[in-house]
């Protein structure tokens, strides 16, 4: 007997599941949750597929909800469609047991591997070490609630406000939600407030995107910062 979701909800899942069930696809996916759009050639150079290959690819991806396209003269920008995509494409991810990942081939792919562990952007958020990081020190301060599920405190939103990171709410985005970091095993903070301190630190040059991957950097400035306002150790974040 199928659920209440009936048939047609067992027939579009199992279709989502076909959709990303492709080492290709799979792989478009997972870069383009830097949050930034990305042209079919790029898409097609980073799978080491023909871009004729990576535009059929492509067309199944946009046809069936995950991506997002729109032209400019002969180039095709494809981006995921909205975050709840890329909080899909996350935990599916971390779902993966670390035994499971293919080892890096050459040192270049091992450095490039460590850089995204270290730090990285989760769609528009911070994820890896440096995203751990921030919530452990959210919550520590007594910002951030992570026993019921995550929730800023109203300290929490004052410190946002304090630090002038403004919490823009639009649509049923929450303002905190947890994101399994798939590297980490750990959640660190998604929703409109991960995305705005993302955003504020990639700004004001705290975070500088290193490579072309979502790997991210702190900066001696944002060392300094997130010394300064969430008594983050600088040597955590190198």
């Amino acid at each position: 007997m199928v659920s209440s979701y009936g048939r047609a909800g067992a027939v579009g899942l199992a279709g989502l599941a076909a959709l990303v069930a492709d080492t290709t696809r799979a792989g478009f996916l997972l870069a383009l949750l830097d949050g930034r759009a990305w042209t079919a050639g790029e898409l097609a150079r980073h799978a080491g597929v023909a871009a004729s290959t990576a535009s059929e690819h492509l067309d199944r991806l946009v046809a069936g909800g995950l991506l997002t396209e729109e032209r400019q003269g002969r180039h095709r920008y494809v981006r995921l469609a909205d975050a709840r995509v890329a909080q899909l494409v996350e935990d599916l991810a971390a779902q993966v047991a670390p035994s499971a990942a293919v080892r890096p081939r050459t040192l270049r792919e091992a450095g490039a591997g460590s850089a995204l562990a270290r730090g990285r952007t989760c769609y528009d958020h911070l994820a890896g070490r440096l995203g751990i990081a921030v919530t452990d020190a959210l919550t520590g301060l007594g910002l951030l609630r992570q026993d019921t599920g995550f929730a800023l405190t109203d300290a929490g939103v004052r410190w946002f406000e304090d630090a002038g990171i403004p919490l823009v709410r639009t649509g049923r985005r929450p303002l905190a939600r947890a994101c399994l970091d798939w590297t980490e095993r750990r959640p660190h903070l998604a929703g409109t407030a991960g995305a705005a301190l993302c955003r504020h630190a990639l700004d004001t040059g705290w975070c500088v995107r290193i490579g072309s991957e979502r790997a991210v950097k702190v900066t001696e400035t944002g060392e300094q910062a997130l010394s300064k306002l969430l008594g983050i150790q600088p040597e955590t974040l190198r």
